[in-house]
Parts: C-alpha cells; sequence; structure tokens
C-alpha cells in the first residue's frame, strides 16, 4: 500500500491548512485513516483518525481546531486544520492501517509532509 499526501505548507498563526492522503495498491480493506505528526525532538503523536464506518478519534490538543473527513470509497482521508498554532508545527505522517482475511493488520505510513506556523 502506498499513501501519498498533500496540502502541507507555511501558514502564519490563526490559518488554515487542509492536508489529504490517498492510498493505493491496497487489495485489502483500509479500515482506519488518519494523521500522525512528529515535531523536532519529540516522539511521533496521534492527530486524527477515522475508520471506515466513520468513527473518529482526536487528540485532544486538536479538538475543535482540526477536522478529519474520509472517502472511504477513494482511500482517501483529509484534515481541515483550522486555527492553527506554532505548536502544530511538525511532519504530518498520513496513517492507514489494513485488515487481510478478516484478523491481520498492516500498518502503513506515508512520506510525511512538512507543516509550519509561523508566529
Amino acid at each position: 500500500v502506498q499513501l501519498q499526501a498533500y496540502g502541507g505548507g507555511l501558514v502564519q498563526t490563526g490559518g488554515s491548512l487542509r492536508l489529504s492522503c490517498a492510498a493505493s495498491g491496497s487489495k485489502f480493506s483500509i479500515i482506519v485513516m488518519g494523521w500522525y505528526r512528529q515535531a523536532p525532538g519529540k516522539q511521533r503523536e496521534l492527530v486524527a483518525t477515522i475508520t471506515s464506518g466513520g468513527s473518529t478519534n482526536y487528540a485532544d490538543f486538536v479538538t475543535g481546531r482540526f477536522t478529519i473527513s474520509r472517502d472511504s470509497a477513494k482511500n482517501t482521508v483529509f484534515l481541515q486544520m483550522n486555527s492553527l498554532k506554532p505548536e502544530d508545527t511538525a511532519v504530518y505522517y498520513c496513517y492507514a492501517q489494513g485488515l487481510r482475511w478478516g484478523h491481520i493488520q498492516d500498518d502503513y505510513w506515508g512520506q510525511g509532509t512538512q507543516v509550519t506556523v509561523s508566529s
């Protein structure tokens, strides 16, 4: 499975960005898609995930500012980021979890896209 992410960039505090990520090459179901991020010197952390059924999970630090959505038919996930803060600066990684044979879970990662929020 290949994950291709788009939409990172430089934005001022309070601005918005929209990330998108498309999964391709999967022969099995993609059950979860989402975003993680990693700032310099920090561990990678969850931003938001969404299941194929539309259930969402957000990190506390983005609730109310970020919205995750998904086009399951196209295996594409979006992250609308509003009210961005300098502490949101990080490399954002697209994530997907596939399910083989009904019980084998595989994790996939995209190449990362840089989001920089200037103060």
